[in-house]
């Protein structure tokens, strides 16, 4: 199986302080790797690198076999899907209207955004103004905006913050079943050990900005079979979370 996504020594410093310290990061295609740590360990500093949004302080990144630079970047992008933090749209207009300004942007077909509406569930909300959609709404609306495109690669961060059980438990499902129906990889970071453990395949799991496990969700499970899985990660991270 593929790698999508590789990174090697990736670094990024503030000031001569390493928030992500040589991270080699692996994500194989047609998966779901949840990211996993503290707040504050370096999550989503990692994923912005990813997307171009942040300049690494060194180090490599290759996504879809392709050295990330100045010349591949935009056709790379073009590839892949995002929701970093809280999503911003123009709440004096509807969901759809919102969705076919990015589809403008990204050039995708009007079809799709009736496709990722249906997708999200809010295909019955389509011409209620955002400004009126619960938090909730606004997620999957973002969701919806991701993956837009239909891209190969859909990085999430924090998808489901703010959002209560069962809407948790929505969202979870429908990234669930991404790579299966859509063909999509899927990164998902959080520091909610639960929801990870439902959802992804393969995981890194990173603290103090270095990556200090990476590697299957059953292998994270079998680190130490006489403790319970929070407490592993306890043990990786150095630090008591939200489980």
């Amino acid at each position: 199986m593929n790698d999508i996504v590789k990174t090697k020594g990736l670094t990024k410093s503030y000031k001569g302080v390493s928030v992500v310290n040589n991270v080699d990061m692996r994500v194989k295609e047609g998966r779901i790797y949840g990211f996993l740590g503290p707040n504050g360990a370096g999550k989503t500093t990692t994923l912005k690198m990813l997307l171009s949004l942040v300049r690494p302080t060194k180090g490599e990144i290759e996504i879809m076999g392709q050295p990330m630079s100045e010349t591949t970047r935009i056709n790379i992008l073009r590839n892949i899907g995002s929701l970093i933090e809280s999503p911003s749209y123009y709440g004096h207009l509807t969901g759809k209207e919102n969705l076919r300004i990015l589809a403008a942007v990204l050039d995708a077909p009007e079809i799709n955004i009736e496709k990722v509406l249906q997708i999200v569930r809010l295909d019955k909300q389509r011409s209620k103004r955002v400004s009126a959609y619960s938090l909730g709404m606004k997620q999957r609306l973002g969701l919806a905006g991701a993956m837009l495109a239909f891209p190969k690669l859909l990085i999430l961060d924090e998808p489901t913050n703010g959002l209560d059980p069962a809407g948790i438990q929505e969202m979870r499902e429908l990234i669930k079943s991404f790579p299966a129906q859509y063909g999509m990889t899927v990164i998902v970071s959080s520091h909610l050990l639960s929801e990870i453990d439902r959802m992804a395949e393969d995981v890194g799991v990173i603290a103090n900005g270095r990556m200090m496990y990476q590697g299957s969700l059953e292998g994270l499970h079998s680190i130490d079979k006489t403790k319970s899985l929070e407490e592993i990660f306890i043990d990786l991270t150095g630090r008591d979370q939200s489980l």
